[in-house]
């Protein structure tokens, strides 16, 4: 990156900025970076890792350029490089010319500067473009480069509105929306688990679909791994506009010593199952149904059905339904 001789003003303004960015969003560090350089218009524009496309999220002064161009803009191959480079792209440059002619120039846009966005870690979130109807100062494209990593956050729509607080190291997560498109978690690290399973997202949908905030349970993957899976109430896209929710899970050995057959029993008395019903849908007898209600209660230390419902619900020993 170009050396700069930041001044106190600037080095005021960079502050600002990342203090906006946290508080009020895209307007609030766009005024901040305007107190370095002055520019007429800004449109930031998100990456969508799930679909694969870009898209305009928060425009100002381009009110005539339509959600299409943005895709198109980062299709560009002076783009693709200027990604590569994780550089800026000055408007006009080669290869961008007939973007410029047909997009900008015709409403009075006479210099311009186009930021890929990366996140501190090196993932792409999207870019910014800068339009002004004045040169720039020269110092501008070096001045975006260095705040672009707090900017990056700004296009982010891996993150969520509501995040899964207070989950213990160790768990993997992923997000979903009710229509079952997947999404990474910003801040966790990817489930190949959840990922792999297609009924989780039948899951999260009735999740979303119930009045619940939180849910927690065991689920027995695929591969016969036990897996402790927390679910959470999400808005997941940009600004957490999309109901969603968050899933995470890791590995995790059965509690209290149960067996798979004590988890499937223990799950149905949670609900409320009388021991004929349990016997019936586990196809057991009923005396077999009650040596296990026996087992469990000595194992947990539970005396009666409803303190170890009580007990089931409030640590997860249930066994969550993925089918």
């Amino acid at each position: 990156m170009e050396r700069i001789s930041l001044s106190a003003r600037h080095l005021q303004a960079f502050a600002e900025l990342g203090f906006q960015v946290a508080r009020q969003g895209a307007h609030g560090a766009m005024a901040a970076l305007r107190e370095v350089i002055a520019v007429d218009a800004y449109e930031f524009v998100g990456f969508d890792p799930a679909t694969g496309r870009h898209r305009s999220l928060v425009c100002e002064g381009y009110g005539r350029v339509d959600d299409d161009a943005a895709e198109e803009y980062a299709s560009l191959a002076p783009y693709r490089r200027a990604m590569t480079r994780k550089e800026p792209l000055a408007m006009g440059a080669p290869g961008t010319e007939r973007y410029f002619r047909r997009h900008l120039e015709p409403y009075g846009w006479r210099a311009g500067i186009t930021t890929p966005l990366f996140l501190s870690e090196g993932r792409y979130t999207g870019l910014l473009h800068l339009g002004s109807r004045d040169d720039l100062p020269p110092e501008t494209a070096a001045v975006v480069s260095a705040v672009s990593p707090a900017l990056a956050h700004l296009t982010d729509l891996t993150r969520c509105v509501v995040d899964p607080l207070g989950l213990p190291p160790g768990f993997r997560a992923a997000a979903f929306e009710r229509s079952g498109r997947r999404r990474d978690v910003a801040g966790w690290p990817s489930s190949e688990a959840l990922a792999s399973e297609p009924a989780v997202a039948e899951l999260a949908r009735s999740f979303i679909d119930s009045r619940e905030l939180s849910r927690r349970g065991l689920w027995l993957d695929g591969g016969g791994q036990w897996r402790e899976m927390r679910i959470h109430r999400a808005g997941v896209g940009f600004r957490g506009a999309i109901q969603g929710a968050v899933i995470a899970e890791r590995p995790c050995a059965l509690p209290y010593d149960l067996t798979a057959r004590e988890v499937e029993v223990l799950t149905r008395v949670a609900r409320g199952d009388s021991n004929p019903q349990i016997a019936a849908a586990l196809v057991l007898s009923v005396r077999t149904v009650t040596t296990h209600l026996e087992h469990i209660f000595a194992k947990l230390g539970c005396d009666s059905r409803t303190r170890l419902t009580t007990k089931v619900i409030a640590e997860g020993l249930c066994r969550l339904d993925v089918a």
